[in-house]
């Protein structure tokens, strides 16, 4: 098949083109390299430096009719919503519904969007949360990805556009890049690695941080994979279902690391949710997809890749 994965040369969706590639689809990557990074984008994939929003996707569309899209790109931090709702729903909204009509118009077969399990459903009354629990979503962004799953629905109902919606909960891994809110994980190891005190944001009563279910991103690439030809219309959760505070997170660190764990403590920023975990039974059920790493097996693979990439860093500067 070909299958068009936009923000191919991000953190998650690079990992995901690989796996495609390996597996011998014809991969095309769209990425505006806002975030991505062109190190990431595999070289048997066709590259195409272009944001979501331009005109100019329906030319690629038009040339590559692609058979599947893929959709990652997106802005992703929560406070930045809350600060630039416009640039949220700019992104977001206006460049996912630029995928769609060109989606429709080009015969795609189906779409595979990226949701967030770990922001739409607020502070769930259900816990862990199901895909049923109706979202309460308490930040411009995850307001905003509800809205997109919910455009998705119009165009599958009217125009027959089938799709899977994927619902993340926190993933990690190797190439997460080490800044914002999303990426906690790589800020502890970076922290750590450059003898830096980390920080663990806290509401008063949740003194050890926010509770939320880390998966590392070899599961992700794998429900990716399943979702091609699975779960035709469906909304999916895909997380660990295993809850961690921050704290605990940071303390794994540590511990593998062999560093210090003295954590500065701040209160919430604007969005955090107290506490998220994912119910995944719909996953192994529709998907036939299971999570085999937990956390401790996933920080390590993680960490080794941060201490490879130190040590080459430290090579290249010699």
């Amino acid at each position: 098949m070909k299958i068009l994965v936009t923000g191919g040369a991000g953190f998650i969706a690079s990992h995901i083109v690989d796996k495609y590639i390996e597996l011998g689809h014809d991969v095309v990557v769209v990425d505006n390299l806002s975030t991505g990074f062109m190190k990431n984008v595999n070289p048997q994939a066709k590259f195409y430096l272009q944001d979501i929003r331009h005109p100019d996707i329906e030319k690629i569309f038009k040339s590559e009719k692609p058979d599947i899209i893929n959709h990652h790109a997106a802005q992703i931090s929560v406070p930045i919503s809350v600060d630039k709702p416009l640039i949220d729903i700019d992104v977001n909204i206006v460049g996912f519904l630029n995928i769609l009509i060109n989606s429709v118009k080009y015969d795609t077969q189906k779409v595979i969007f990226i949701s967030s399990g770990g922001a739409i459903y607020g502070e769930a009354a259900e816990y862990p949360t199901t895909e049923n629990y109706i979202p309460k979503p308490l930040s411009p962004y995850a307001i905003n990805k509800y809205t997109s799953e919910l455009y998705l629905t119009f165009y599958s109902q009217t125009q027959g556009l089938d799709f899977t919606t994927l619902r993340y909960s926190n993933v990690f891994g190797p190439r997460q890049v080490a800044e914002g809110e999303a990426g906690v994980v790589s800020i502890f190891i970076k922290k750590l690695l450059e003898d830096q005190i980390p920080t663990i944001y806290a509401y008063q009563d949740t003194p050890e941080g926010m509770i939320r279910d880390y998966i590392y991103i070899k599961d992700v690439v794998i429900a990716n994979v399943m979702a091609l030809n699975k779960a035709s219309k469906e909304a999916i959760n895909i997380g660990s279902g295993t809850e961690t505070t921050t704290e605990n997170l940071l303390r794994l660190i540590s511990k593998q690391m062999k560093k210090k764990f003295n954590p500065f403590k701040e209160g919430p920023r604007p969005g955090d949710i107290k506490k998220s975990c994912l119910n995944i039974e719909k996953a192994m059920k529709i998907l036939k997809w299971k999570p085999e790493y937990d956390l401790k097996k996933g920080l390590t693979e993680t960490i080794d890749h941060f201490y490879k990439a130190n040590l080459d860093n430290d090579h290249k500067s010699i």
